[in-house]
């Protein structure tokens, strides 16, 4: 069929133009979608991420802070980073400025560069927890950690390579470990993010360990809620592999071979949690603070259920041996610890229900000593930690943490001891947002745990407990004024004492007490009147500040007198505490004006209490408890022992003769009071002779200390013996129990020991009972939508731009070269050999010598080789 050349040529044209659309419209597509993909390529997360990395390393200036030196910027910068300091307690653009790896001086004791550790240690997880924690410190604390562990590190060049039991040759790393790793000991680290808001910590952090940072050992835990430190640690814990748990904050820097001394320790003794020096760094500009090499602090606590660091007690310096040795400590502060992995769960962890941050330390620490472990300073490893001046941040559901975990502490491992939490924290007691405990109880049971008694009277016997072993206690009140004594809240040493307005409760600001020993001091300080070099003319006005400094125990510028007239006198300068019209308290002339006169609390005057109801509260009866009951004397006289039936058990010595007993009155004035007790002493003689060379000692010793010795009427003094004469002014009697009159008993046979045997600390020990307090120790009895954590792991991706038991004497092994780490393991049962203490209690509940027993009713319980009397 032939068509009409006109339709084909428009056949034709249309066809062409169909295509020339169908073209036009492709390329058209093809030019979109290549504009889509080139911007989807230019909002690449990575790029965006690697490009602000880049600006942060630019922004890094060289040699800044280096070494632990205080960095400084000036004009326009040191303004923006003092406002970042403010606002976030850490001077944040400062710290974007240093180097993340900055290298810091060698603070350790020139002692440790000698000592040589195994080749061969456990394994370390390190774990480090943080919350809207600033990027670059962050940074900064792993490139430390990392740093520390590398294997051309020169520390690492000495070793011992022998295991000292077998005798086979070990390498350097933790066991199973790579030789070729360039990291020893080091399993891995683990970040725990607790639901950090901050942009910077989420993928940026996780491009900048993608990247820079080793990834086969470095992991991110991401909390979908945020739970606080303790639970947090604990996320961290369960994921952790290593052999030993290293926790750490996110604001640390690690000191030269920091991590050996403790892994060291730890296989050593497997049940000792060790915690590194902890030097400050400053958060203004990041200066590495070290005051001594060589001295060192350790951790205290008081029963407000705070931290505090108290210096090495003397007798600790004694039991370690070497400045560089393990040193116990009390408590630890809680952030910078490790502990052997298994030990860690077997003990008990962190308690679950412990929210937020706040009383985890001393609770773990309570847990570790009357538990079974030890908690030791390891002076050889020191980190460096930035001291915040606030927290910038607010505590999970904005309770009060550190009060309810406290409370839940004190319940568990206080004992009675928890009431003196509860006179701080009266809103606490029973509050059902402590929550249950009981769990915890069950754990201390079946840990066989020791009683807080026990703690204080081996762990820490420095520890001054306000309401036992003092005339008074609680608030000093100035009627006059309506003003009672208060810190002020100022910290630090010889700070003034000041007045305020009375609180309708005891706060820990305004909770003093007058010790027997005639202290005016709360739990760590004492009042002393400021020295002058002229005390002023005859007639002339006086008045001297109140510093409050650190307790020496030598009484020297530190005691005090309360007068019959309710008036607080300084016994080095006679004068008398006055509330003045400022803030501050004043040491003036003693006069009779209402502004000198002081009311107590709880003293012996009102017999430790407050209310005129005769029935005592229930806090009272626990306080009581606490103090320990006061003993009247029952008699002076020449005791005759009644003639016993004899048993035919054999002795050690067949020619003994028979002993006679006597009982000393040991008596001593304090705050216008007399404090009396009594002392069992078996003789040959049937009479005390004041020129036998063991009774002059005696007395020379007891009169040294202001203590009058008397028995049956006579008062033995240096060198005479002179009738008992009674007083012509006796203070107000306190609320004893009426003596009961002296009924026959029978009593028990004790075993005695002769007099003559007794040496010279013996004769010293009994003034030493004369002088100090202490109580009787007491015997120890036995849900929510579910969410998950995320777990980043990391490969390595190249960036596009590339940047045995302790022993009493241990022998010294001197060596001209290598000092190698010799220590034994600490067991539980060693603790009552290596931390012998004399444990005295109150001045009539005091234990009696080891060769003078006491002879009353069954009420006296054995302790080791002492009695104490209840």
């Amino acid at each position: 069929m032939n068509l009409p050349v006109r339709k084909c040529y428009h056949a034709a044209k249309l066809a062409f133009f169909l295509i020339l659309v169908v073209t036009i419209l492709t390329l058209f597509e093809h030019w979109r979608g290549g504009k889509r993909s080139a911007g989807a390529q230019s909002y690449d997360p990575d790029d965006e991420y690697e490009k602000e990395i880049l600006e942060d390393e630019a922004r890094i200036i060289p040699g800044l802070g280096e070494g632990g030196l205080a960095a400084h910027l000036v004009g326009e910068a040191k303004r923006l980073g003092e406002e970042s300091e403010k606002k976030l307690a850490i001077n944040v653009y400062l710290s974007d400025r240093i180097a993340y790896n900055r290298t810091l001086k060698d603070y350790r004791n020139p002692a440790c560069k000698r000592v040589v550790y195994d080749a061969e240690l456990p394994s370390a997880s390190v774990i480090l927890i943080f919350h809207n924690e600033p990027y670059s410190v962050v940074i900064r604390t792993i490139w430390s950690v990392l740093n520390s562990v590398r294997r051309d590190q020169p520390w690492y060049s000495r070793a011992n390579y022998v295991d000292r039991e077998t005798g086979q040759t070990m390498k350097l790393g933790y066991p199973g470990q790579d030789p070729k790793s360039p990291y020893v000991y080091l399993k891995e680290i683990i970040l725990v993010d607790d639901n950090s808001t901050l942009p910077e910590l989420k993928g940026k952090l996780r491009h900048y360990v993608r990247t820079r940072l080793p990834p086969d050992l470095i992991r991110i835990l991401r909390l979908p809620d945020r739970v606080g430190l303790t639970r947090a640690r604990l996320a961290g814990a369960r994921y952790a592999a290593g052999d030993v748990l290293v926790f750490l904050d996110s604001h640390c820097e690690t000191q030269t071979d920091w991590l050996r001394p403790l892994l060291q320790r730890i296989k050593v003794s497997p049940h000792a949690v060790v915690v590194p020096i902890i030097d400050v760094i400053e958060a203004s500009n990041f200066y590495y603070s070290v005051q001594d090499p060589v001295t060192f602090q350790v951790g205290g606590f008081t029963f407000m259920g705070h931290f505090t660091w108290i210096d090495v007690p003397e007798r600790e310096k004694k039991r370690r041996g070497s400045d560089i040795a393990p040193t116990w400590s009390p408590t630890m502060a809680g952030g910078l610890f490790a502990i052997n992995r298994a030990y860690y769960w077997e003990l008990g962890a962190y308690d679950e229900q412990m929210a937020g941050w706040g009383g985890e330390n001393l609770e773990m620490s309570f847990r570790i000593w009357q538990c079974g472990g030890t908690l030791e300073t390891i002076p050889c490893s020191r980190v460096g930690h930035v001291f915040r001046s606030f927290h910038p941040y607010g505590l999970p559901a904005h309770t009060d943490t550190h009060g309810i975990n406290t409370a839940r502490m004190a319940e568990v491992w206080m004992d009675d001891y928890a009431e003196l939490f509860y006179l701080h924290r009266p809103d606490l007691r029973k509050n059902p947002k402590i929550g249950d405990v009981t769990h915890r109880r069950i754990l201390r049971e079946k840990l066989k745990c020791k009683s807080f008694q026990w703690y204080l009277e081996n762990i820490y016997k420095e520890k001054f407990v306000p309401v036992r072993d003092v005339f008074g206690f609680g608030r000093f009140r100035n009627a006059a004024s309506g003003l009672c004594l208060d810190t002020l809240q100022r910290e630090g040493e010889a700070v003034a004492l000041g007045v305020y307005t009375c609180h309708s409760r005891l706060e820990p600001t305004q909770h003093f007490a007058l010790s027997l020993r005639g202290e005016l001091r709360d739990e760590e300080k004492c009042a002393e009147v400021q020295y002058k070099r002229h005390a002023g003319e005859i007639g002339e006005d006086v008045s001297r500040r109140v510093l409050m400094v650190t307790c020496h125990g030598k009484q020297r510028g530190q005691k005090w007198r309360y007068l019959p007239s309710k008036q607080l006198q300084h016994a080095d300068s006679g004068l008398c505490l006055a509330a003045g019209a400022g803030e501050d308290v004043r040491a003036q002339r003693c006069a009779g004006g209402g502004a000198q006169r002081w009311d107590i609390d709880y003293s012996e005057l009102n017999d430790f209490r407050l209310a005129d109801n005769p029935e005592p509260s229930e806090q009272e009866i626990k306080l009581r408890k606490l103090r320990g009951q006061r003993r009247v004397s029952r008699s002076l006289l020449y005791h005759e022992e009644p003639t016993r039936r004899k048993h035919k058990r054999k002795r050690k010595n067949k020619h003994k003769s028979k002993k006679n007993k006597f009982i000393l009155k040991l008596v001593r004035g304090a705050n216008d009071t007399e404090e009396h007790l009594e002392v069992d002493v078996y003789c040959k003689h049937k009479r005390l002779f004041p020129n036998n060379t063991f009774v002059r000692d005696l007395v020379t010793i007891l009169n040294e200390k202001d203590i009058k010795v008397i028995n049956n009427g006579r008062v033995f003094e240096h060198n005479k013996v002179s009738d008992l004469v009674k007083r012509e002014y006796s203070p107000p009697e306190p609320t004893h129990e009426t003596p009961k009159p002296q009924n026959k008993r029978k009593h028990k046979k004790h075993k005695i020991e002769p007099l003559d045997d007794m040496n010279a600390a013996d004769i010293a020990n009994i003034a030493d009972i004369a002088n100090s307090a202490n109580i009787p120790i007491e015997r120890q009895t036995q849900e929510p939508e579910e969410k998950k954590i995320i777990i980043e792991d990391f490969v390595e991706v190249t960036p596009k731009v590339t940047t045995q038991r302790v022993t009493r004497k241990r022998k010294r092994v001197r060596s001209k070269g290598r000092v190698r780490v010799t220590t034994t393991p600490t067991t539980p049962a060693d603790w009552d050999e290596s931390m012998h203490v004399d444990k005295t209690a109150s001045l009539e509940d005091t234990p009696m010598l080891a060769s003078v027993e006491r002879r009353d009713s069954g009420e006296n319980r054995a302790v080791g080789e002492r009695t104490y009397l209840t």
